[in-house]
């Protein structure tokens, strides 16, 4: 066989992995590489024209562990910007963003088998919803987006809840950060009528304890008037709602997880070995479910006496559902999370209350 009828039977399903590199190996090298990367532009062709962007599959491609296949995929995002016009500037920041790993070339056999892998792997990801048009598409408005001076100042707080390892400052400056984010989303709303509508946005949600953190990622979006849909298999959430808020969500939810990161590793370290797993789901699930109730509380609390606002943040709630529904017209709800230890739990709460927003 050629190597061109190799690749084939590979993405068929006809021939396994082993016996196609044993194969490929022996075939004349220009040959075999060329159908190889001629089957993987293909798949890459497919999927950054159907939804996938250049972040979002390295990443999903990165988790796999075969920093080869990463490497691939950064140069596939490269590679995929020549000759199509015009580019979208989210595009191309995020291939801008795509960092090649340093270090010695590897050898053409392991290139191989991550390539073969690699194809394998494409095959398997689903068409998703274009939330930028890819490369050699007409580009749409770029939403509104927010004040960056005000990012750039809850960014500052939260670095400073991050770094601190006294709870009580910590409370202080992610409360300070959700206060400043409710009194923009207040300003937003009274200022003068513009064209602002929600839109969506995929946040990497990584294991372990994948159905934690999304629960984690939905109470912060639900306190900031957002939707979240968890897509476990491909390893992100997708967050529906105006730009100001996605834009707060994914600043605190990131923040929140390293703040519960570092609790969690100081507690556990009383527990036996054999508790930890249990231990751990434990803490995510009541760390999460505090949390949304301290935001929820601190958003109450800033919105008091703005009653006239509330028919206009309902009519935002409504359009961002109608994004949501029309994206994911089916959607099924995620049992929660079993909680096997008391400890877990409590000292899930009590991390929560360190980051207390209030």
């Amino acid at each position: 066989m050629g190597a061109q009828e190799i690749i084939d039977h590979v993405r068929s399903g006809d021939l396994g992995h082993e016996d196609a590199l044993d194969i490929l190996t022996g075939a004349p090298a220009a040959e075999a590489d060329t159908a190889l990367r001629n089957a993987l532009n293909s798949e890459f062709d497919r999927l950054f024209g159907n939804g996938w962007q250049p972040a979002e599959l390295h990443r999903t491609v990165a988790r796999l562990g075969n920093p080869i296949q990463a490497r691939l995929v950064a140069d596939a995002a490269r590679d995929y910007l020549r000759g199509r016009e015009p580019v979208d500037e989210r595009w191309q920041a995020q291939v801008d963003g795509l960092r090649t790993p340093e270090g010695r070339k590897p050898d053409r056999i392991a290139v191989l088998d991550a390539s073969l892998g690699l194809l394998a792997d494409l095959r398997r990801l689903p068409r998703i919803e274009i939330l930028i048009p890819p490369p050699g598409t007409p580009l749409t408005t770029v939403p509104h987006h927010s004040d960056k001076r005000i990012l750039d100042r809850v960014r500052a707080l939260l670095a400073k809840a991050e770094s601190t390892d006294f709870p009580a400052e910590a409370e202080s400056y992610s409360a300070k950060a959700q206060e400043l984010i409710t009194r923009y989303r207040i300003e937003e709303v009274t200022a003068p009528a513009v064209d602002v509508v929600p839109f969506a946005r995929r946040i990497g949600v990584d294991h372990p304890y994948e159905s934690e953190k999304a629960a984690l990622l939905d109470a912060v979006a639900s306190a900031n008037t957002c939707r979240t849909v968890w897509s476990q298999d491909l390893g992100f959430s997708t967050v529906f709602g105006f730009d100001a808020d996605i834009d707060a969500v994914e600043l605190i939810y990131t923040s929140l997880l390293m703040q519960a990161n570092r609790a969690m590793s100081r507690d556990e370290k009383t527990m036996r070995k054999a508790r930890i797993k249990a231990f751990r789901r434990s803490f995510l699930v009541a760390y999460g479910i505090r949390i949304g109730e301290r935001l929820r509380q601190t958003v109450e609390r800033e919105m008091t006496g703005h009653d006239d606002l509330l028919p206009v943040l309902r009519n935002r709630e409504i359009k961002v559902n109608e994004a949501m529904d029309r994206a994911f017209p089916r959607t099924v709800r995620v049992r929660s999370s079993r909680v096997d230890s008391l400890a877990g739990w409590e000292s899930g709460r009590a991390a929560a209350d360190e980051a207390e927003l209030r």
